[in-house]
Parts: structure tokens; sequence; C-alpha cells
């Protein structure tokens, strides 16, 4: 099973704002119940092009219609590079990430905790891996 996570960059700090990610880092999970271990397997740039903000602005709202074709098509080019993941894990997501996640058959599952490491994220989230 492979899982991504929005970080900020190869210290694998999450960012919480999935759509608006400077990066992912791709987890493959092993073992089963309580035995359960994530290995970074790569970290992978996000593909939008459309992002003229900083990105250490995780709380940015985008200002696009839901309806706005190119905006949907960023979107999408994150699903295509996310589309061997199982799961992408979340703090904030607009309609049109999740909307392109599950196009691509990646299930998206929230976040709300107060680590800010992805591993120890993953840790906390495991059960809801199934």
């Amino acid at each position: 099973m492979r899982i991504a996570i929005p970080v900020k960059d190869e210290s694998l700090t999450f960012f919480g704002n999935a759509g608006h990610t400077p990066k992912f880092a791709i987890y493959d999970m092993s073992g089963s119940g309580m035995f359960r271990s994530f290995k970074l397997n790569e970290v992978r740039a996000n593909p939008r092009t459309d992002l003229d903000h900083d990105h250490d602005d995780e709380d940015h709202d985008c200002s696009h219609s839901q309806d706005d074709a190119e905006h949907i098509a960023q979107h999408n080019k994150m699903g295509v590079i996310l589309e061997d993941c199982n799961y992408i894990v979340v703090r904030r997501a607009c309609r049109n990430t999740v909307n392109a996640m599950k196009s691509c058959g990646v299930s998206v599952i929230k976040y709300g905790g107060e680590d800010t490491k992805s591993d120890a994220i993953l840790r906390a989230l495991a059960a809801q891996f199934l």
C-alpha cells in the first residue's frame, strides 16, 4: 500500500494544504494491525504550474471558481502523479483536489492532529489505512 503526504521539503514537515504543497512524500506501508510499518519511498515535486504565491502559506485560499477548467486541469496533474498511491493525507483540500484524487483512485484521509512530521502522522493514522 502506498500513501502520499504533502510536505514542505525533504525535511518531511507536513504541509496542511494539499493542493498547494511544494512536494509529496510517498511512503510504502507493510504489515497489518499493530505491526504496520512505513518506509519513505521518494519525495515528488507538486506538478502544478499555476502556484505563484509563497509556498510557506499553507492557509492560502484559492480565488478560482470551482468550475474553472484550467484550475481543475492543474489539480488533475496532482492526481496523475499520485495515481500509484492508495491514500493522500490532508489537513485541508479544496473540492478540486478531492475530485482529482478520487478520479485517480486515491482516497483522502483527513488529519487534524498536532504532529508536524510525516512519520508521526502516519503512525497516528495507521488504523485508517485499510
